[in-house]
């Protein structure tokens, strides 16, 4: 039987690789394999007062009340604003009362333009129950953020065409043209580490996922 002995440097080297190649481990072996194998549909959480909150997620971001009724105990409204989806949200009663903590970090919603991402927020402005209300970019994406009634925080955002480094959180004037709030977005992004295309970094992004098509011969 032949011992190899390596060095200090050496074992930190082979960590190092091993370490670099999990985190770049593809899912191409694995079950789920294949991009649509498995994808996000929906999330439900509590909620004090029903009706208000279904009354809020349906007038500020346009949801549809696909059903409701109980599971025991509990009151569920079921919301979506896809017909493919029965259901995107789901509200359900027996929120406790005086609860300080709020283990949900953020509820987000992609929109297809600036246009629409300042609608969204002059509606939420307008909207009883609607606090903490920001507009921000992070290079990549620009956000409002907001709370709903229960104080659960609310992003809607847009895609820009590019990536940088995250996190990346700067104040934003959406009461500027279009144009101007994303050229705005575009320097902050273009300021960060690893500046690039969107097309780029999501083609990176497929390869490292194992998503990514073979070269055809």
């Amino acid at each position: 039987m032949k011992i190899i002995i390596l060095s200090k440097y050496e074992n930190q080297i082979i960590i190092s690789s091993l370490i670099s190649a999990s985190l770049d481990m593809t899912t191409s072996s694995s079950y789920l394999g294949q991009q649509a194998s498995l994808s996000f549909s929906h999330m439900g959480f509590y909620v004090r007062d029903l009706e208000r909150m279904a009354a809020y997620y349906k007038g500020v971001l346009g949801f549809f009340e696909t059903d409701r009724g109980n599971l025991g105990p509990v009151e569920l409204v079921f919301l979506s604003r896809d017909p493919a989806e029965h259901h995107q949200v789901v509200l359900a009663s027996g929120k406790p009362e005086g609860q300080v903590f709020n283990a949900i970090n953020q509820i987000s919603f992609r929109v297809p333009d600036v246009g629409t991402l300042r609608s969204v927020r002059d509606q939420a402005a307008a909207t009883p129950g609607t606090t903490e209300l920001t507009a921000v970019s992070h290079g990549n994406a620009i956000s409002i953020y907001f709370r709903d009634p229960e104080g659960n925080r609310i992003e809607v955002f847009y895609d820009t065409p590019w990536y940088c480094e995250q996190p990346l959180r700067e104040p934003i004037d959406l009461n500027q043209s279009d144009a101007a709030v994303l050229a705005q977005a575009e320097a902050m992004a273009r300021g960060r580490p690893k500046f690039q295309p969107r097309a780029q970094w999501q083609a990176e992004m497929a390869r490292r996922m194992g998503y990514a098509q073979a070269p055809r011969a």
